[in-house]
């Protein structure tokens, strides 16, 4: 088993909250903006983890509450 490095977990991460947010029929410009940002970057950026941008634990946090989705289950491998 390959040992999870903390770029293998950000990466993660933003699928998870890709394929979440797809499944609410959610654009990602909808969900920035549901966050209380103006533009679609922060959340563009942080699911495919560009530029090593990534999620902090306040916005997984609102991300969970918007999806209505355990804050565990966008942390599962």
């Amino acid at each position: 088993m390959e040992k999870m490095t903390a770029d293998m977990l950000y990466q993660n991460i933003g699928k998870n909250v890709a394929t979440y947010r797809k499944i609410k029929k959610l654009s990602q410009l909808e969900l920035s903006l549901l966050m209380g940002y103006k533009s679609v970057s922060v959340v563009s950026s942080a699911e495919v983890y560009y530029r090593k941008k990534h999620f902090n634990l306040e916005q997984l946090l609102k991300i969970s509450h918007i999806l209505g989705v355990d804050l565990c289950d966008l942390l599962k491998s």
